[in-house]
Formats: C-alpha cells, structure tokens, sequence
C-alpha cells in the first residue's frame, strides 16, 4: 500500500488557511516529497507527518512557490542528524537553483545526490525497490516543467501446485517470488515464470501543477487510481487568464480526467482569490463526476485491488 498526504493546495502565496501545493508519498519505508514551497514544514507538521526520513525530493519546477521552502527544510535534517544522502529530482539546472538557496543552509551532515531530468520523459527507481517506478514528464507550463506518474506493480501468484511438482526446494520459493533465478550446483535451474502468474493491477497515480492541458498529461494519468490536478481557477470567466498564464481551470482539468478514465481526481493549486473552491465543484462533476475540492492535508492509502 502507498500513502498520500497533499500538504497544501494553494498557488502563488501561501495563505493563513491554505499553505503551499506539495505532495508526500510514502512506501515500504520511503518517503518522496514533491516540490517544497513555503510553509511546507508546518503543513507536514500539522499532518502529523515528519520529514524525517525523505528519501527523495522531486521538483516539479523552480518558481519560488515550489521551492522556496527548501533551504528550512533541509536544516531540519541536518539538525536531526541525518547522515543518509537526499536524492533530489527536478528539471535542468536542479543543481545550480539548489546551491543557490544554499547559500543560507551551507553546511550540512548528509550528501544531496542530485538527478536532473532533460528529455520529455524519464524514468526513476528507488534502491532496491525495482517495483516503485516514477515517471517525470513534461508538461506545458511558462518555464521547465514537468508532472510525475507514480506506479507500483504487482507480481503474480505464486503457485504452490507448479514448484512442488517441479520439485523445487522450499528455501528457494521466497528468492523466486522476488523475481530471483536459481541455479544449483547439479545443473538444475528455476526462473520465476516457472511458478509466478500473470501480473495482477498495481497502484497508480499522477500528480501535475502549473500546466495547460497536454496529451501527455492524459496519456500518463490513463486508468489511474488517483489524478492530482491543479486548478487553478474555479471561475468560467478566468478561461483566457488561465491561458495566458499557462495555468488550468477546474473544467480542464476535469475534462483531462474524463479522458484518461482515471478513477478520482482531487483539485489542487488554487489561486488566492479562489476563497471556497466548493462553489464551482458541482458544474465541474458535470464533466467528471469523482471530482474532490482537495483541502490540506487530505489523506488517503491506496491499496492493491482484490483479485
């Protein structure tokens, strides 16, 4: 199982009700932050969540309401002692704007590993987790940008009736079941399709601010479990606003999660003026009807399906 907290919803400046859009996800002991504006060690806090410890930072872009709040941030590690290196991920010249904010937070106890992304589209692994795989691709936005795809495939069942009548030891069930082929010392040897099903559905969600809508936005988010979408702007009137600043409204953003099929889609990125996003909710579940109005902190775990 994964969980999500959306630590914040809003866009441009944060607000005494509503801090800065940014993402974590946790699994199998890891933890991923996406983008960290200002406010986001109180948001976290106010979950009841702790940065301690975030295993992978990844930036969706460089404008200050993404990554303002990075320089903080990382002195809180530090000054927990951290030691294990931070991966951070973000587009061309991560390093450059890291270092940068780094002139308030210079010495710190762990090594930061930075990855920058420069194609379209990249794929990422975490360590020893060859299942958890992140997919950032870019989007349409004024600057660099890019949205992440986040999925955790499933193998198949392992069946019992196939390695006993191969006659294949016990000890080695567990080593095929992760995917490990097997050779013994009198010439026998044992791959995992030999007793593992077809793959069964995995967990999948996508997570996209500060864009107009794209193709690859719908073509990343296709069939997903949850699709984290910024809208921007709930009013109609702020269609050509949205345009000229390469933003969304809420009906975009509906309408991109109709397309992909995905199976919820929670609103995020709000812009200050936007007091009470509830009040252009219904008109936009008219285009796709399992549309949530997120607020901070949302919370939710997502599971593998029941096959």
């Amino acid at each position: 199982m994964i969980d999500l907290c959306l630590l914040g919803t809003g866009g441009m400046m944060p607000l005494p009700y509503r801090y800065l859009t940014s993402l974590m996800v946790r699994y199998n002991g890891y933890s991923i932050l996406v983008d960290c504006g200002e406010g986001t060690q109180i948001a976290l806090r106010k979950a009841g969540w702790s940065p301690n410890p975030i295993s992978m930072i990844c930036f969706t872009h460089y404008h200050a309401d993404h990554i303002s709040g990075l320089p903080g941030m990382l002195l809180t590690m530090g000054n927990a002692e951290r030691k294990e290196p931070l991966h951070m991920v973000g587009p061309k010249g991560l390093e450059k704007v890291v270092n940068s904010l780094r002139v308030i937070a210079p010495e710190l106890p762990f090594p930061i590993v930075f990855h920058e992304l420069t194609g379209p589209e990249e794929k990422l692994t975490l360590e020893g987790m060859p299942d958890f795989e992140i997919t950032a691709f870019k989007v349409n936005h004024n600057v660099i940008c890019y949205g992440y795809d986040f999925k955790l495939s499933r193998k198949g069942r392992f069946n019992v009736d196939n390695a006993n009548a191969l006659e294949i030891p016990r000890q080695y069930w567990s080593r095929l079941q992760n995917g490990e082929n097997i050779a013994l010392e009198d010439g026998r040897s044992f791959t995992p399709d030999m007793v593992l099903g077809n793959a069964r559905t995995g967990i999948h969600f996508t997570y996209v601010t500060d864009s107009r809508p794209t193709d690859s936005i719908v073509s990343h988010a296709k069939d997903a479990d949850l699709f984290i979408c910024e809208g921007m702007y709930g009013e109609p009137d702020k269609i050509q606003k949205a345009r000229d600043k390469k933003h969304m409204t809420f009906y975009e953003a509906a309408d991109m999660a109709r397309k992909a099929g995905v199976k919820e889609m929670w609103l995020t990125h709000y812009s200050p003026s936007l007091n009470n996003p509830k009040d252009y909710l219904n008109d936009t579940k008219k285009i796709f009807k399992n549309t949530v109005a997120a607020k901070d902190g949302r919370m939710v775990t997502l599971v593998f399906p029941e096959e």
